[in-house]
């Protein structure tokens, strides 16, 4: 299989199996309800977000609007890139970094595209779908959806801790979606193994310049 349709099949798995939890859990369970799936580290959480890391927002709607058309942006800005990489040739490695990093991010602008109006809220109740009068939201106001919740490590910290001392503690206290996993994964691939990456790309560049000169 060629490395574009390895990454059109990752974007196509990942977008997916992000869409059919999220709408699962969006007609299924109400805002904060939850499911245990292995024990207590491993727990099924809703809970939305409008779209910001560490739940930080910009406030009103034309924050959120302004959100949207940034990730938007966003997006058109990796599609370029990946395109490039495959047309010359990149490094595979590095193409599917990048596409682990576009899957999500299409995964979660639909949310914040589309949930708004084909959604009723998940306050007190459990959501329908595409509601006779009309969703909780418009276009491109959506909350992300999300659901991953792993406890690992639950306790109260030693007292002698200074700031901390006596708290509860949680850890992994985030709770998160599989669009945010392909992107943390996609990152994490691209610092681990940027030389490897880059180097090939530099390698291809040098030797094309070569190429020419001969």
């Amino acid at each position: 299989m060629s490395i574009t349709r390895k990454s059109i099949a990752l974007i196509s798995i990942i977008l997916i199996l992000d869409q059919v939890l999220k709408i699962w859990i969006k007609t299924n369970l109400s805002m904060g309800q939850e499911i245990n799936v292995l024990g207590n580290w491993f727990i099924l959480h809703f809970t939305e977000n409008n779209g910001m890391a560490f739940g930080m927002d910009l406030p009103g709607i034309n924050g959120k609007i302004i959100l949207s058309v940034f990730r938007m942006i966003a997006i058109a800005g990796i599609i370029y890139f990946l395109v490039r990489l495959i047309k010359q040739h990149s490094e595979p490695g590095l193409i599917i970094s990048i596409s682990l990093i576009l899957s999500g991010a299409v995964g979660n602008m639909i949310d914040s595209a589309f949930y708004g109006i084909m959604f009723s809220d998940s306050f007190g109740r459990v959501a329908s779908i595409f509601p006779s009068d009309g969703g909780y939201s418009s276009f491109l106001e959506g909350r992300v959806v999300d659901m991953l919740y792993f406890p690992v490590i639950k306790g109260t910290l030693p007292a002698w801790l200074p700031l901390w001392g006596n708290r509860y503690f949680v850890f992994f206290r985030p709770v998160f979606n599989i669009a945010d996993t392909a992107i943390t994964i996609g990152v994490f691939l691209i610092l681990i193994f940027q030389k490897r990456f880059f180097k090939t790309a530099e390698s291809k560049i040098l030797s094309a310049r070569t190429g020419e000169r001969a």
